[in-house]
């Protein structure tokens, strides 16, 4: 994995910055979904986009990506602590073994998102992480798909919600038994750990990852 590098931090009046982007009280330019939220912002800052490559980690963000499809990423982070407390620390060898009286346990939960089918999933899910442990593991198949290109947008409207790699690898993991994992989902799944980096052009965290140049 190539060592991460830093973002640069560009002044709020860089020429070539994009239009969408805002400037925040400490001068770096952030996408408007970052910059009007604290939590999202310290998201933004330091995690999302940063490469994933373990197992746990990669399936816990497969999970939160399939738990926010029909809401807001920011519902889904308020609760993501309590998503972990409730699904044991996104451990797939524990939700694998979860059986009726977990789901049953987990639809009582208040603090997390009460949906059936998508805590299901998530225990298939983890069934299905199991799984790929003899054939390259969830995070290798996830990098597998990673394109020769990542794209370079200089607004909000240029950024696609999907990529033709995004359609191969939702239909491999269907494949593989995995579910609540469409095109969209997948493509938020790999912008989430660096396959792609979507950071608009002139972000002080495009590039941030080290995986792409900026």
């Amino acid at each position: 994995m190539t060592e991460f590098l830093l973002g640069s931090d560009e002044p709020a009046d860089d020429p070539t910055a994009s239009p969408d982007l805002i400037p925040g009280d400490d001068g770096l330019l952030r996408p408007a979904w970052a910059a009007r939220n604290d939590l999202l912002r310290h998201y933004y800052d330091t995690e999302w986009g940063m490469p994933i490559t373990d197992e746990a980690g990669m399936y816990e963000r497969l999970v939160l990506e399939g738990f926010q499809a029909g809401l807001s990423w920011l519902t889904i982070l308020r609760k993501r602590p309590a998503f972990r407390r409730a699904f044991d620390g996104f451990d797939p060898d524990l939700v694998a073994a979860y059986g009726e009286s977990e789901v049953e346990r987990l639809m009582a939960d208040a603090a997390i998102v009460r949906n059936r089918r998508k805590i299901e999933a998530a225990i298939t899910n983890a069934q299905a992480t199991l799984r790929l442990r003899d054939d390259g593991g969830l995070a290798g198949l996830v990098w597998s798909f990673q394109p020769a290109e990542t794209p370079r947008p200089h607004s909000a409207a240029e950024v696609p919600s999907t990529s033709p790699e995004s359609i191969a690898l939702a239909r491999e993991l269907k494949r593989r038994g995995f579910r609540f994992v469409g095109p969209t989902t997948v493509f938020a799944l790999m912008e989430a750990v660096g396959v792609v980096d979507t950071h608009l052009v002139g972000s002080h965290r495009r590039g941030s990852s080290g995986i792409w140049p900026d």
